[in-house]
């Protein structure tokens, strides 16, 4: 890959996370598709910042979870939805004088809460220890 190619892929992909976590505290700028695109620009220019973006503590999973097809857990759907409720009601309230600005806010986060909604929720699996198995099939065989 030419020099001048990589570099501005990591850097679309830099701009693009930091959009990403813009969008996580501001109530009408998306988070997904900045991340989405941040991790396609890594993955074509940066193992290592594609790997880092993965495996990050905050959005790593979410990343990975959506990407896959798995959907957001719930208590991600939850958090979103809620700040993003309480953040257009503020705004709405206590910001925004104009009327119809008011509803396009409104209408936004409906939009918003539509597309969270249909989107998969992901329950991952409990996974059993083989300690929890054992004692489980114990108990099972101690009730007969």
């Amino acid at each position: 890959m030419q020099r001048a190619v990589k570099i501005t892929l990591i850097a679309l992909g830099t701009l693009s996370v930091a959009l990403g976590v813009l969008g996580m505290f501001l109530p009408v700028m998306p988070t997904t598709p900045f991340l989405l695109l941040a991790a396609i620009c890594y993955e074509r220019s940066s193992d290592r910042f594609h790997r880092w973006l993965l495996t990050n503590r905050w959005f790593g999973e979410y990343i990975r979870n959506y990407r896959d097809g798995r959907g957001m857990l719930l208590r991600q759907k939850i958090c979103t939805l809620t700040l993003l409720w309480l953040t257009i009601a503020l705004s709405v309230v206590f910001f925004v004088p104009l009327w119809w600005v008011r509803a396009l806010l409104v209408a936004i986060a409906a939009g918003v809460t539509i597309h969270l909604v249909r989107i998969n929720t992901y329950r991952p699996e409990k996974a059993f220890s083989i300690e929890e198995s054992c004692h489980t099939k114990r108990l099972e065989f101690d009730r007969e």
